[in-house]
């Protein structure tokens, strides 16, 4: 046993309370090790893991699980919760197909009280919890941990509001890495924490207040000046007040990597009935100079060297820097033209069109509803606003699009990034949905590139068209083929690329490219079908899909999203109504929520890959030679 660390002491939850106090600085410090060589070899998210070790094993000293409930937001922070509830041997397997998720997972452990991958749901989520508890009158720790970047969304204010009515304790850890901390204020605070929850405090001050009012004439004026007092007192040493004038009791700031001075504040945390609000600083990339010096790289990082923090050069183009190129050259041009992200300007490729053009840019933080109705107020006033949003986080935005711009048919431009499958995310970033809620609203144009310079031309094309339009590309590199095959883009038409026989192949977006080597599949079998890009998912060219159903007779539609509510049924239903002799196949992601792995290993398995359109298309051409059922 002398000759274990302390992290392999560790092999199932609440381990942690046998391991002396003086050891863990060396726990964490064996922690953040471990992190940065396993992360290293899957990738992951780890400055912000590194930031959080000694928060964690602060709560799991004071929680035990899986009685107490702890909600993570986002959870891209909870690999060292991992660790200490007994699944550090998985890490080998971190977000691989099969493997160990990045985030949260009931289904993985019963110490993860809640799926979690968005923002800013941590508060609802663990409230909700903390009301069940009371309603059956249970008796268990609810605590929820939030970022300072996730607090700019608006549910966790939602949350919050809803929050100061609960009478019994609930605790949420504020995770602040994004501003300094006043060593006197720091004090100030802990010793007011410290009166504020010793037993005898509530009596005493309820022993003045009505002692001074039992005093005629002057006692109520005496009380009300000296809560005026306090009151500014409070203003001026206490930094939460923000949260007290809500209801809600704050402590903090603390330490974020002092374990001692976290323990000490969430015990105290422990005994207020009611919610309280811990404040925490800690360093995203603690412990690991090169997170520390580009926490964003280190957000989540692929692969790299341990040693140099390095990581492989990229050869290929993305479909992100291909946008980023092309607004800064559309800002150039375009003087009516703004940018608006939701806290992501390097993850959408904005950062460029935000140096060159600092007045027409917008960092809303993470608040993808209010980005796109902030945007829809600029469409207003004549400016075109692009906003630039990940698939899987637009989604929460449905509303705004739906009533804020499409209802007044206002000129924003919706950049849908990560469209289709993401990978190593897994469910909670998969961009799967997008074609089937951005189709469902009227007057929106959903568009979809093939390759780089028809992504260039679409976004050219959707600035100047007077209307909301969504371009929807995913991750990873662009596609750089079809060279001599460059149509104009032109509203709602699509494009033949190749005309063949027996069968068509209509592809969107990502899937033209893998259309296009299933169609090199087939040829070497005899089978030469015909291949329309798409481009447009809504509107679609009827008149194209309805030349085709009459020239072929069989067509196969392949998209990188759900079925339902995709353009194979889009187009199902319009060949129902008006070419119903014709044979359809759709081929698309299963009404499912996809796991986490490789997009490779991943479109494989759902029949998205050249292998699964090009098997597809033999399937439909079989099933059109058998004789009709009678």
């Amino acid at each position: 046993m002398s000759d274990m660390t302390f992290l392999e002491r560790i092999e199932k939850p609440n381990d942690i309370h046998d391991i002396p106090e003086a050891a863990l600085p060396v726990l964490a410090e064996e922690i953040r090790a471990f992190l940065v060589d396993h992360v290293s070899k899957t990738g992951g998210h780890l400055a912000s893991n590194l930031g959080t070790v000694e928060l964690t094993i602060a709560l799991h000293r004071v929680l035990t699980f899986p009685q107490d409930k702890l909600v993570w937001d986002v959870g891209h922070q909870a690999y060292a919760h991992k660790i200490l509830t007994g699944r550090k041997d998985g890490f080998d397997t971190l977000r691989q197909k099969g493997g160990l998720s990045g985030f949260p997972k009931r289904r993985e452990s019963d110490c993860d009280a809640f799926d979690t991958g968005h923002s800013a749901t941590s508060v609802s989520a663990a409230l909700g919890i903390a009301c069940a508890r009371d309603l059956k009158g249970e008796d268990y720790a609810v605590c929820a941990v939030i970022g300072d970047g996730s607090l700019t969304g608006g549910m966790a204010y939602e949350a919050l509001n809803n929050a100061a009515n609960l009478k019994s304790n609930f605790i949420i850890v504020l995770n602040d890495n994004g501003m300094s901390i006043s060593r006197n204020v720091g004090s100030m605070s802990a010793y007011l924490r410290h009166i504020r929850t010793a037993k005898g405090y509530e009596r005493f001050k309820n022993f003045v207040n009505e002692g001074l009012n039992r005093i005629p004439e002057v006692g109520n004026r005496m009380a009300a000046g000296v809560h005026w007092a306090k009151e500014v007192v409070k203003q001026m040493v206490i930094p939460g007040m923000y949260f007290e004038d809500m209801g809600i009791t704050y402590f903090g700031p603390v330490d974020g990597h002092s374990i001692p001075d976290l323990e000490a504040v969430l015990r105290d945390a422990r005994r207020v009935q009611g919610p309280v609000i811990v404040h925490v600083r800690t360093q995203k990339g603690r412990g690991y100079a090169p997170a520390v010096r580009e926490p964003e790289r280190f957000h989540g990082i692929g692969p790299f060297d341990a040693k140099t923090g390095r990581t492989p050069a990229g050869g290929s183009l993305s479909w992100t820097r291909v946008f980023s190129e092309t607004m800064k050259a559309i800002g150039s041009r375009h003087p009516e033209v703004a940018a608006v992200t939701a806290s992501m300007s390097e993850g959408t490729g904005l950062a460029g069109f935000a140096e060159r053009f600092p007045e027409r840019f917008f960092d809303v933080g993470i608040a993808e509803e209010h980005a796109v109705t902030f945007a829809a107020g600029l469409a207003t006033q004549g400016l075109v606003p692009v906003v630039a949003i990940y698939s899987s986080f637009l989604q929460r935005a449905y509303d705004q699009i739906l009533h804020d711009v499409c209802l007044q048919d206002l000129p924003v431009v919706l950049a849908v990034d990560r469209a289709g499958l993401v990978g190593n995310d897994g469910e909670t970033h998969q961009g799967a949905f997008d074609i089937s809620y951005l189709t469902s609203v009227p007057g929106l144009t959903v568009m979809a590139p093939k390759n780089a310079r028809e992504l260039a031309d679409m976004m050219r094309f959707a600035v100047t068209c007077g209307h909301p339009v969504a371009v929807r590309y995913p991750r990873g590199a662009a596609c750089r083929g079809f060279a001599d095959q460059h149509a104009p883009v032109a509203y709602g038409k699509a494009e033949v690329l190749t005309r063949g026989q027996g069968a068509a192949i209509l592809a969107l977006g990502s899937m033209v490219g893998r259309a296009e080597e299933a169609c090199r599949l087939l040829a070497e079998e005899g089978i030469r079908p015909g291949l329309i890009n798409l481009r447009f998912a809504a509107p679609l060219d009827e008149e194209t899909i309805l030349e085709a159903a009459r020239e072929y007779g069989v067509l196969v539609t392949a998209e990188e999203n759900v079925r339902a509510g995709g353009i194979g049924e889009h187009i199902a239903a319009l060949l129902e109504e008006k070419a119903p002799d014709t044979r359809l196949a759709i081929v698309s992601l299963p009404n499912a929520f996809i796991p986490q792995g490789s997009p490779a290993e991943l479109l494989a398995e759902c029949g998205l890959d050249a292998a699964g359109i090009a098997q597809a298309v033999r399937e439909a051409l079989q099933d059109a030679r058998r004789p009709e059922e009678v």
